[in-house]
């Protein structure tokens, strides 16, 4: 497979299918190609996962046993819960299609299931995502170093930003960075003394800082 799909480690995915036997088959294949996959057969499970996890994309079935993959959008629709969807069925009924365009759902994959189609709708669905992510990073990094003095610490940001998880945390210490980088430590202890004074890096506990975006409004 290509690595452009790669790109798919970074996100999670809900699947949803009553079929046991293409629910198992079909999650075989992507739980190799996504970060974490979440395969159901009743809404009411999905419902559960989209309130306890983070999902990046809906994979649904439309004709569930006594449920409707579309009338769970519309739920969530209804709800405010706004996650791109992909519809997969064995029917072409152009009620269906109408219904799936209405809903504004990404593609409306016809049984049996091309694994090929579906991970290249999976990559169109995320690729902006993660090009939004990286636009951003380096919008923060840029205003970051403006908001410092020393030209010897853009390479430390640089650090900092790249290693950020998803809820915007850095774990690391003086010694450890010190050890990827030619910089004493006075000067580094000056950096995040200038960073925190900013509100840009906060610590929250041994090692660990959170990076405040909202700060970088005001720079």
């Amino acid at each position: 497979m290509s690595k452009k799909f790669d790109i798919l480690k970074n996100f999670n995915v809900l699947y949803l299918e009553d079929d046991e036997n293409l629910l198992r088959h079909t999650s075989d294949i992507l739980e190799d190609f996504v970060g974490e996959l979440y395969s159901v057969k009743t809404t009411i499970e999905a419902m559960n996962i989209i309130l306890e996890k983070n999902i990046d994309v809906i994979i649904s079935d439309i004709l569930l046993e006594n449920e409707n993959g579309i009338n769970f959008l519309k739920y969530l629709k209804n709800k405010d819960i706004e996650i791109p969807a992909i519809l997969t069925t064995a029917h072409t009924e152009t009620d269906y299609l109408l219904e799936a365009i209405k809903l504004k759902v990404e593609n409306y994959i016809v049984k049996p299931i091309n694994i090929q189609e579906l991970l290249l709708t999976l990559h169109d669905i995320l690729l902006p995502k993660v090009q939004e992510k990286e636009l951003r990073k380096n919008q923060n990094i840029i205003k970051t170093i403006g908001a410092i003095s020393d030209g010897k610490q853009v390479e430390i940001v640089k650090y900092i930003f790249n290693n950020l998880d998803e809820k915007n945390q850095f774990f690391a210490s003086y010694s450890e960075i010190m050890e990827q980088f030619s910089i004493s430590k006075p000067t580094l202890i000056k950096l995040f003394k200038d960073l925190a004074d900013k509100n840009i890096l906060t610590k929250t506990a041994h090692k660990t800082y959170i990076f405040n975006e909202s700060s970088l409004e005001t720079i």
